[in-house]
Parts: C-alpha cells; sequence; structure tokens
C-alpha cells in the first residue's frame, strides 16, 4: 500500500515531529504540510524563527524530516483532487462524526474498501479536519474509544492508523 499522510493544521511542532518520525518508520511515500502546519525548513520564515522550528521538530522526528519526502501545500483542496486524478483514495481520520462513509479501523470489513493507494488526512488536534475538506474525502477512519477520554492525541492517532492500514494490507 502507498501512503500519502496530510498535516492540515497540526499546531504542535512536537505532533508534527513526532508524527515524521512515524510515518518513516512506516514508510509512507510523501508527506504534505498544510494550513498553519509549522513546516520544516520553512523559506517563509525569518532566520531565527525557521530555525526555531526546525530544532522543535527534530527534538520528536530525530532526523526523520530528513529522510521523508515532505511537500508544503498552499492550495490543500487542489492537491487532493490531483491525488484523486492519480487513483489515490482521500482518507480522512476522524472522530465523533455522524456519517455514512465513516468505518471503524478495527473493522473486519475495512480492507475490502480500501485501495492500493491513498492519502491519509490528519486534522487539528481539538476540532479536526475541517468541514471544507469533508466533500473530497472517500472513507472516514475512526479509532474505537474505551476509555473516558474523546480523542487520542493527533501523533498517537497517526501511529494507530499507520499501524493497522499496514496491517490491514
Amino acid at each position: 500500500m502507498e501512503i500519502v499522510l496530510v498535516l492540515d493544521n497540526i499546531r504542535s511542532t512536537y505532533n508534527v515531529g513526532a508524527i515524521l518520525r512515524t510515518a518513516e518508520g512506516f514508510g509512507v511515500s510523501e508527506v504534505v504540510l498544510s494550513g498553519y502546519t509549522p513546516r520544516v525548513n520553512d523559506v517563509g520564515l525569518l532566520p531565527h524563527l525557521r530555525e526555531k522550528l526546525n530544532h522543535e521538530i527534530h527534538k520528536t522526528a530525530l532526523g526523520a524530516e530528513e529522510m521523508l519526502k515532505i511537500y508544503s501545500s498552499d492550495e490543500i483542496i487542489t492537491d487532493l483532487e490531483k491525488y484523486k486524478e492519480k487513483g489515490y483514495q482521500i482518507i480522512g481520520l476522524e472522530n465523533n462524526i455522524v456519517d455514512d462513509r465513516l468505518i471503524c479501523i478495527n473493522n473486519p470489513k475495512l480492507r475490502e474498501k480500501l485501495g492500493g493507494k491513498i492519502v491519509l488526512i490528519l486534522g487539528e488536534e481539538v476540532n479536526g479536519i475541517k468541514n471544507s475538506l469533508y466533500d473530497i474525502i472517500d472513507l472516514f477512519l475512526e479509532i474505537p474509544m474505551n476509555g473516558k477520554k474523546e480523542s487520542f492525541n493527533v501523533s498517537v492517532a497517526a501511529g494507530i492508523a499507520l499501524a493497522f492500514l499496514s496491517l490491514t494490507w
């Protein structure tokens, strides 16, 4: 399975770094950073701010940020449409939504719903994927929760989702 990972509006540099490290470990082919997600080597920032962000991301990425193909998107919907044209299935990792496209990640029928090339979207840590992306999403994955909390940390959720997708395929 080929996986492209989209980090849209992830606030924390530490979450970004942890997700990059996990993505590299699972062989993600590309990572797309969009919205206000902190970028590695962001040439649009003043040098001292770029150095600060790079340092913070590196704390948890531990070099994975230099090993991955990372793309910065200013037009995420246009970019997602291009992936669809190339045969990618667009999947959102989400919870606490009511939608016919939602399937629990441990559902035995998940495998038959997945294609060989997917784009997995991770949204903002508290509010999830922005509604403007819902129309382009083919399938929503949900991680079951057994405790009292309503969600996992986004970097932990990324690891769980990538593990299940890798094992499912």
